[in-house]
């Protein structure tokens, strides 16, 4: 029973960890990006739309290529997205909260628009699924049955699993230890200096942007490829999006805490299914438990902050 409720938080946390590793690194060149919601959902949306295409257009998919064109649908879609937020943020300097809400909106309506008429186009019994594709995804390691309740947590997921965690490690040791780091942290913190010391501010803006959405779209692809099993439907995603914005907080902007974080998250998110007889506003109390906690974590870091610049003074 353990083992299955860690499994699952495992499961519902790493489309979190996705979007809010992504999320964090377009925050650290100075962006907020609320428009994560909508590139996560996009990202999903365009990895199915491809596997779906190519899984018609042969009569036997191989794993390869499942794998590779599902992940460059996903990419390609999410980093677009990306693209257009940075250029109307970055370049045409338009208001980033207003952009963000809005792209949240037209990554949504892209999602259900292209994913319902392929569904009611090509859907058999109303239902958009790529099966096959999802299976090659969901492939657990071969030794987690030998394993026991350690290989249930720890090894029996797809490989998309393991590489949300090594991504949020790379980021956080790229943040923290490398040139690049601190030059789009110098950016993030004060873009006037970083400018006068010869860091192309506009270029590491694009970039930092353009590569945190790509990696919070593939946390779209991850829930409908590898959680719902390959299944399309509209609004499936649900807050995930908004649960990955609040995972940064929660994690304060460190990718490697993001990691716990999404499990705390996901384990949270899943915790009211393991408990009996729950009325329904028993179960929505329990659906605001993560944001419960990322007020709790912002308000305790502001007052920390506040008492740090007080004994400055």
């Amino acid at each position: 029973m353990f083992a299955t409720i860690i499994n699952k938080a495992i499961v519902q946390g790493i489309p979190l960890l996705f979007g809010s590793t992504g999320e964090i690194i377009t925050e650290k060149s100075g962006n907020l990006n609320l428009g994560i919601p909508g590139i996560m959902y996009m990202g999903g949306s365009c990895g199915v739309i491809g596997a779906y295409l190519y899984e018609r257009t042969v009569e036997t998919p191989t794993p390869f290529l499942c794998i590779i064109i599902t992940l460059l649908s996903a990419l390609i879609g999410s980093t677009l997205a990306a693209f257009i937020y940075s250029f109307l943020t970055i370049t045409l300097k338009a208001n980033q909260n207003v952009t963000g809400l809005a792209l949240t909106t037209f990554g949504v309506g892209f999602g259900d628009f292209f994913g319902g008429s392929l569904t009611k186009i090509f859907g058999e019994g109303g239902n958009l699924s790529v099966k096959t594709t999802a299976d090659y995804f969901k492939t657990a390691l071969p030794f987690a049955k030998d394993w026991g309740a350690i290989g249930e947590i720890f090894f029996s997921h797809g490989f998309l699993v393991y590489l949300a965690i090594i991504i949020a490690l790379v980021a956080s040791w790229v943040l923290n230890k490398t040139r690049v780091g601190l030059h789009l942290r110098a950016v993030g913190e004060n873009p006037a200096t970083a400018d006068a010391a010869g860091i192309n501010v506009t270029k590491y803006k694009y970039l930092a942007t353009c590569i945190g959405g790509a990696i919070a779209g593939l946390g779209g692809l991850y829930f409908i490829i590898d959680y719902t099993g390959g299944s399309w439907t509209n609004g499936g995603f649900g807050d995930r999006g908004w649960l990955a914005i609040a995972l940064v907080i929660f994690a304060l902007w460190r990718p490697s805490v993001g990691i716990l974080g999404s499990f705390v998250f996901g384990g949270l998110y899943i915790a009211y299914s393991y408990i009996s007889g729950l009325s329904r506003s028993a179960v929505a109390i329990f659906n605001m438990l993560p944001y419960v906690v990322t007020i709790i974590v912002l308000i305790l870091t502001s007052i920390r902050n506040k008492k740090e610049n007080q004994n400055r003074l």
